[in-house]
């Protein structure tokens, strides 16, 4: 067997590792800090809102200095360092004793995460180009599949055992993720040479239809602003609309996977279909889906119906997001196709950030529902970029 197949092996346990064990909190993390403290509505939704978000920014601010490192010492020793990392942040936050230990620890986790990132990387840069499309998809889903199990699984032992519970399955996963990275991975790395200009020379020169390029970054963010409004209001959603009966960490997790479950099931034939009549319609047809999903969920009074829409938020999320990159791969050169790639990156992580910031600011202010509405602003503000984007393309061609 080539040695790329089995670092690809290797790697997708990582990858499953990796997404099961980041996502299994999340779903009900804003129940675990309303056990360190009787916290008003507005400050709950804050410190939720701020425990959620600052992974993220601390991922925007490190990881291009994390990439820079990469090229100096290669792929492997930054999956180990991701991998030990996240195994020793996700364990002392199941002993957090209070709100700010454990926000203080998940903004060291995003400072030291970027194990599915440099995992992409370190197969993109071994597998031969005719089965590059192959292991790129079989490494999303160790990821995405992960993303699906974790919050079901968390919520569940959460449930039964207590919020604690799931981020030291967090840190067992990881440790095992450590080891499948030690053992399994094998990198044969030659250090980047630094080019005379090239390296100096700025992104977008070589980009064409600039406008769009940069409309596909924006979207990004906002897309990721959107999905991820609703994570740290989520539980207490449920919670409100289960009038406290049941088990909410359960229902919360059913309901924080749905979307990934209707990425992972139309993301393929909505890529398809966009080969077919072009990506602008799949990107404005999944917009327009977008709104239409995000509006009535301000008037949802069931667990039932939110289940439901969020499932459409899944597929509007698989027109959307694989459309953004395929815009740019198309108008990049190759020499510069990274270094956009990772302007795409930065901006996810911040949509990540001002999202649920946002949607924690509305639900303090408001109440849970107007987060929905919030969100439709987005969508609206994203389907405004794209328009214009394309009218300036067609004005200066």
């Amino acid at each position: 067997m080539a040695r790329w197949r089995k670092n690809m092996y290797a790697l997708w346990i990582g990858n499953f590792a990796t997404g099961a064990g980041a996502s299994m909190s999340l779903s009900f993390l804003p129940l675990f800090i309303t056990t360190m403290g009787n916290f008003p509505k507005a400050e709950l939704t804050f410190y939720s809102g701020l425990a959620f978000s600052i992974t993220f920014l601390s991922q925007a601010i490190v990881s291009p200095l994390w990439g820079r490192l990469a090229d100096q010492t290669g792929r492997k020793p930054m999956l180990m360092r991701a991998s030990i990392g996240m195994t020793i942040t996700a364990t002392l936050s199941g002993l957090s004793p209070n709100v700010w230990t454990l926000i203080a620890l998940r903004l060291i986790q995003g400072a030291f995460s970027g194990y599915i990132n440099n995992a992409y990387a370190l197969i993109a840069s071994e597998v031969p180009q005719t089965q590059s499309g192959q292991a790129m998809g079989m490494l999303t889903t160790g990821s995405v599949g992960g993303q699906l199990v974790g919050p079901i699984i968390g919520g569940f032992i959460a449930g039964l055992f207590g919020y604690r519970i799931p981020f030291f399955i967090f840190g067992a996963l990881m440790f095992m993720a450590t080891l499948v990275t030690y053992f399994g991975v094998v990198e044969n790395f030659t250090p980047f040479k630094r080019q005379d200009k090239s390296s100096h020379t700025s992104a977008f020169a070589g980009v064409k239809n600039i406008h769009i390029v940069w409309a596909m970054i924006i979207s990004s963010m906002l897309i990721q602003a959107a999905t991820n409004s609703i994570n740290p209001i989520i539980s207490l959603f449920v919670k409100q609309l289960m009038h406290s009966h049941g088990n909410v960490a359960m229902v919360s997790g059913v309901i924080a996977a749905l979307p990934g479950i209707a990425t992972l099931m139309t993301a393929p034939k909505l890529g398809s279909v966009g080969d077919q009549i072009g990506p602008k319609r799949v990107l404005i047809g999944g917009l327009i889906l977008s709104g239409a999903v995000f509006l009535p969920m301000f008037l949802t009074t069931t667990i039932l119906m939110l289940g439901i829409l969020r499932f459409f938020v899944g597929i509007s999320d698989a027109a959307l997001l694989p459309v953004t990159q395929s815009v740019m791969t198309r108008n990049t050169p190759n020499e510069a196709i990274s270094r956009i790639f990772s302007y795409n990156q930065s901006f996810q992580a911040i949509g990540s950030v001002i999202g649920p910031m946002l949607a924690s600011g509305v639900a303090g202010i408001l109440d849970y529902r107007y987060v929905f509405l919030m969100t439709t602003v987005l969508v609206i503000i994203n389907l405004i970029v794209v328009l214009r984007a394309y009218r300036l393309d067609r004005v200066e061609r």
